[in-house]
């Protein structure tokens, strides 16, 4: 949950918090992994995106405009990999539900923030998988992460 004394900008922040935003600043790619919660990231994991993703480090708006229009992103990452996990199978995800995280993740979040060249691969159904399919995921990431960075 984003605290109202954090919204500000300029806000003070406690030093874990603002070690986050200093590493998000610096980063270089950005790999991130969570599960398809109700087709969104974990609770805790939004709220860290909420506080960690904010103006002056993230984005920043045009001289004078007050939030309404098209944001400037400032992350120094180009690259970034996004690993999802979830027990829904694909043809029921895509036919009931469409693909929430890859919109989120790079419309609402990335792409907002600067970073150009976004991909995202979600390893399923969990719940059945054998430790054979979780070794050949194990790879799969590994691979992405090597051509990646």
């Amino acid at each position: 949950m984003l605290p109202a004394r954090e919204i500000n900008s300029q806000a003070e922040l406690d030093a874990t918090l603002e070690q986050h935003c200093e590493e998000l600043r610096r980063a270089e790619g950005l790999v991130v992994i969570h599960p398809n919660w109700w087709g969104q990231p974990p609770a805790a994991m939004k709220g860290w995106i909420d506080r960690v993703f904010r103006p002056g480090v993230a984005y920043r708006f045009q001289e004078g405009d007050g939030g309404e229009g098209v944001p400037v992103g400032l992350l120094r990452a180009q690259t970034a990999l996004i690993f999802n996990t979830s027990n829904t199978p694909e043809e029921r995800e895509m036919r009931v539900f469409g693909d929430p995280l890859e919109r989120l993740w790079r419309e609402c979040i990335l792409e907002f923030c600067g970073v150009r060249k976004i991909e995202r691969k979600t390893f399923r159904v969990m719940i059945t998988s054998t430790p054979e399919q979780r070794a050949d995921w194990l790879k799969q990431v590994e691979m992405m992460l090597g051509k990646a960075f």
